[in-house]
């Protein structure tokens, strides 16, 4: 949360540090892989725009990971400070840089399989003896930004614009806690599974490497007042 309250002070004192010399502001509505959102721009130099806002979208779907079937109910969202660079006075394109709060996460639960078996590091266990199994998946919360776009939410004599911004932001490893509640066999045999569990929430934490670099691909409509 503190990393949250810094890109919200972030954002409040660059635009009260520009405020005398803004010659307007813009309010945009954005889709695209990092959900729904807005941002609020706000003029900082005559080639430099800064861009603040939050995005939101709730993402569930199903995986498989080794022999375990896992449902996976999760939001993706970010709050950013973003500053947008017009390399050309006169030009549409941007270079685009900044920071994000990321809170995208996810929580998981076992699926069982038809037999009402779960098989961790090559031992099967039944669901009636282990309970069942819960987890989640989260990243780090500081997530450099960087990327490129077009369109400026500022251009002058004009209130309606559109926009579009291309990059990736690195959120790092995910981190994967596996936890099977409600194991009712012998200690021995609890340990053990605890033993597998933990194998296998390496495995998923593996399996998640893909994900520490998230592709931003987004589409924006724009009012400026």
């Amino acid at each position: 949360m503190a990393l949250k309250h810094t890109v919200f002070a972030l954002a409040a004192l660059v635009a009260g540090a520009t405020a005398h010399a803004q010659v307007g502001a813009a309010l945009t509505a954005d889709i695209g892989t990092t959900g729904v959102g807005f941002h609020v721009v706000v003029p900082m130099e005559s080639t430099l725009n800064g861009r603040f806002g939050a995005n939101y979208l709730p993402h569930d779907f199903e995986k498989r990971s080794g022999r375990v079937d896992y449902k996976l109910d999760g939001k993706l969202a970010t709050f950013d400070a973003l500053f947008d660079w017009y390399v050309l006075s006169n030009s549409s394109f941007r270079l685009t840089g900044g920071v994000l709060y990321n809170g995208n996460r996810f929580k998981l639960s076992g699926v069982p399989s038809a037999a009402g078996t779960f098989t961790f590091n090559g031992n099967t266990y039944s669901r009636t003896d282990i309970g069942t199994l819960k987890g989640d998946v989260s990243f780090r919360r500081a997530a450099p930004y960087v990327g490129i776009g077009w369109g400026n939410a500022l251009t002058p004599n004009k209130r309606l614009n559109f926009s579009a911004d291309i990059g990736a932001f690195y959120q790092g490893k995910a981190q994967v806690n596996l936890i099977p509640l409600g194991c009712t066999i012998s200690n021995a045999v609890c340990g053990k599974l605890a033993s597998d569990v933990a194998v296998e929430e390496l495995r998923l934490s593996e399996d998640a490497a893909d994900y520490k670099v998230y592709p931003v691909l987004r589409a924006s409509v724009s009012y400026s007042f």
